[in-house]
């Protein structure tokens, strides 16, 4: 079968119970809060006050007054004290240690066939929740071929069997090579505050409303989006099998060897080093060597989506 699933132990979800807790979440973060519903989720990211990212996310209704952000595991823990600081006056809660609910993904062509027949009819559309009391799925992409699937783990044991038996277990690995090709950067615990949500093509991808009001970071954000263009945005490229690569290595420019951009994510399948590189547009047209003015020479790769740059 043309599909596969695997659990992202690179992932978790930061919990966040309560009333208040869209409306939280809509005065601190970039994405329409208001848009999520039991059958729609949204990304979006979390800023500081200098609109810098503290991490990115995706927002899913798991139950009744209970939302999940998922996020990079490594850090959780860090996003939830940054969250915290605002969240005092709030009828909600923030919780990183909760483990009783596990993020997978499932892909392939088959892959919206397959999910129909465990769970049922599906909410189709990228960004499309479809909610029930033990699981959460999200399409990923508009294709029908990339979902989340969030298993609460005390009731998902009979869930997570069907997925078993009717799907071969994949890498994570080739799970996050598809979201590079998707052009969809995450961050990182080595890349928190070092980025601008424009120079990730988050305006691009649906990560940011400029609609919306204000938010912790939005002044800088909004300004940035009316008023100038980022120095930099996120592209897509290969490395050699044996570069050492890892989130927030440098980047130079191959004609003068000056550090113009940062690795944002990399992983490692099919004999190839995928890489989502921040760097400037006049790096890019030099060409681009990891971590030094001699390292390896990227190959550029081309993202599903136009970029607009300087």
């Amino acid at each position: 079968m043309n599909c596969q699933y695997a659990q992202l132990e690179q992932d978790a979800l930061l919990h966040i119970v309560g009333p208040d807790a869209l409306k939280f979440l809509q005065g601190q973060t970039t994405c329409d809060t208001r848009t999520v519903t039991p059958t729609h989720a949204i990304p979006g990211a979390f800023c500081t006050p200098q609109g810098r990212i503290v991490c990115d996310f995706l927002l899913s209704e798991l139950e009744h007054e209970h939302f999940a952000l998922r996020l990079r595991r490594d850090i959780r823990v860090g996003s939830s004290a940054a969250f915290g600081k605002y969240i005092i006056f709030s009828k909600a809660t923030l919780d990183a240690a909760r483990e009783d609910w596990s993020p997978y993904a499932v892909w392939g062509v088959e892959a919206a066939n397959v999910l129909s027949d465990i769970f049922g009819k599906l909410t189709t559309g990228r960004m499309g929740a479809t909610r029930g009391d033990d699981f959460v799925l999200v399409q990923m992409d508009e294709q029908g071929q990339q979902f989340e699937c969030y298993l609460r783990d005390a009731s998902s044991t009979t869930l997570l069997a069907r997925l078993q038996e009717l799907l071969p277990c994949g890498v994570e690995a080739e799970w996050q090579a598809l979201q590079i090709a998707s052009g969809i950067a995450r961050i990182e615990a080595t890349t928190v505050e070092e980025f601008v949500p424009q120079i990730l093509n988050y305006d691009l991808i649906g990560h940011i409303s400029f609609n919306k009001g204000c938010y912790t970071g939005q002044e800088v954000v909004a300004r940035l989006h009316y008023r100038g263009k980022p120095k930099r945005r996120t592209y897509r490229a290969e490395l050699p099998l044996v570069a050492k690569c890892s989130a927030g290595s440098t980047v130079h420019d191959a004609a003068s060897g000056d550090n113009i951009g940062t690795i944002v994510n990399c992983c490692t399948t099919q004999g190839k080093t995928h890489v989502l590189v921040a760097a400037t547009a006049a790096g890019v047209a030099n060409g681009l060597r990891l971590a030094a003015a001699d390292g390896p020479l990227l190959t550029l790769g081309q993202l599903p989506y136009a970029l607009q740059t300087e």
